[in-house]
């Protein structure tokens, strides 16, 4: 017998358990590779679920943060001046969150801006003075969709507006939100939102490469905003002085001698010196605005401008539409508002690009009216001055957010109102924007990659 070499038999079934093993191994490789593969998708999402949740309380506390802003403010309805709080870049733990701004008017800039938005900077769909005619300043606007926003809101149901809308698609009240325009005839896409597709109020690249991608654009680089931009539902003042218990003054009242009283007294509240040149100078009439009190009452001889304007939150002009109402609704803050939105007011369409430039020559966020009152004829503060408020009562807040190495991102836009002082600020409004996509722009998402490779 010969011991030095295998049977055949043997031979082959020795090369069968290797094949065997070598299976299996590849086998059990595949699994732990299949688990390692699992165990690392689990881990990011996980991760992502994380960071996603970061960012939601990085919203919760920006709104929160916006509503500190409010907390005891000394002057009533005073717009918080951004140079006070910080918007860009703040940090939550490991989330971090931005308050995306707009530019001082809507589509003539593409520089990004971080700060909170006035309400009150908008005209208001709800106006009781709202016309067609102002409408059709809107850029985009058209004949059908300005008649078809009377109609809308027409509570009387005589369809005032003559918008040709059916009975049935007519709300008959006033609007709730920006988006019910959606819903009124003539209401187009490109009408509402124009090239602004992320409604973050910037050029963003897609919105400059004509029909490459979505929204179709004139690729001139430049943003051509929807009428949305320039519209609100929310604007309106309380018809009380500071504290919430004393009515304002209104100032068509101040027509004899003895109904100047009650305004003297107030103003030597704060003023004790004043009362004798109050009684002196001041001149009853019938006044059609706070700005038209400024201009004829023969105030400006005993206070000064920045005087003025600590007093005006305690005044109101005639509100014959809504007499028995609390709120004043739909008044423009000339401080706030863009050149579009002042066009559109009676009396401003030559002069809102001078109210524009004087705001930015004094280098500082302009407040009250007396400033404005100064730059303006008789006639004009005739026609304006029924529009116009140096003050604020509803913020935006555009939250954009993300969590750990810049994940998760989410948005969201909240109205905040601080009408009433009893309550303090309250969140009125809100909206999902995230669906709408990356609203940071390019340089934003570089720098967060960046840190992403470096951790």
């Amino acid at each position: 017998m010969n011991l030095g070499h295998p049977h055949p038999h043997l031979k082959a079934r020795r090369g069968s358990v290797l094949i065997v093993v070598l299976w299996a191994s590849v086998g059990l490789v595949s699994i732990a590779l299949l688990f390692g593969h699992s165990m690392v998708m689990t881990y990011r999402g996980a991760d992502n679920d994380l960071a996603g949740r970061q960012a939601d309380q990085a919203i919760e506390g920006a709104i929160r943060y916006a509503k500190s802003l409010f907390v005891d403010a000394e002057t009533p309805g005073a717009f918080p001046d951004v140079s006070i709080y910080e918007g860009e870049a703040l940090t939550v733990g490991e989330a971090t969150f931005w308050l995306l701004g707009r530019p001082e008017d809507p589509g003539s800039s593409n520089t990004r801006e971080f700060a909170l938005v006035d309400e009150a900077s908008k005209f208001n769909l709800n106006a009781p003075q709202l016309t067609t005619d102002m409408l059709e300043y809107l850029p985009g606007m058209t004949e059908e969709l300005a008649l078809a926003i009377l109609d809308w809101r027409d509570e009387s149901g005589s369809g005032a507006g003559s918008g040709g809308i059916t009975a049935g698609t007519i709300k008959h009240g006033p609007f709730e939100s920006i988006e019910e325009l959606a819903m009124l005839a003539g209401a187009t896409r490109d009408i509402l939102y124009g090239e602004d597709a992320n409604l973050n109020g910037v050029l963003d690249a897609n919105e400059d490469d004509g029909e490459r991608s979505l929204p179709n654009d004139n690729s001139d680089g430049k943003l051509d905003a929807g009428i949305v931009e320039y519209l609100t539902v929310f604007s309106r003042e309380p018809k009380t002085q500071k504290g919430g218990t004393t009515d304002r003054i209104v100032v068509d009242t101040l027509t004899t001698p003895g109904s100047l009283d009650p305004l003297i007294a107030m103003i030597v509240e704060t003023y004790s010196d004043r009362e004798a040149a109050l009684r002196q100078n001041l001149v009853p009439a019938t006044f059609t605005s706070v700005m038209d009190f400024f201009t004829r009452s023969g105030v400006q001889a005993v206070l000064s401008d920045e005087e003025f304007d600590t007093i005006a939150p305690n005044l109101a002009g005639p509100d014959p539409a809504n007499p028995g109402e609390p709120l004043l609704v739909g008044l423009i803050n000339v401080n706030t508002a863009s050149q579009t939105v002042l066009e559109m007011i009676p009396g401003l369409q030559d002069k809102a690009m001078d109210l524009i430039a004087e705001r930015l020559s004094r280098g500082i966020q302009s407040t009250g009216l007396a400033w404005a009152a100064r730059r303006l004829t008789p006639g004009e503060i005739g026609q304006a001055g029924p529009y116009l408020t140096g003050q604020s009562y509803q913020v935006s807040a555009d939250v954009a957010a993300v969590g750990r190495h810049g994940r998760g991102y989410r948005r969201a836009r909240v109205v905040i109102d601080t009408s009433d002082e009893e309550k303090g600020p309250q969140t009125i409004y809100r909206r999902n924007l995230a669906p709408l996509g990356w609203a940071l722009g390019r340089d934003i998402r570089q720098n967060l990659a960046m840190k992403k490779e470096v951790r």
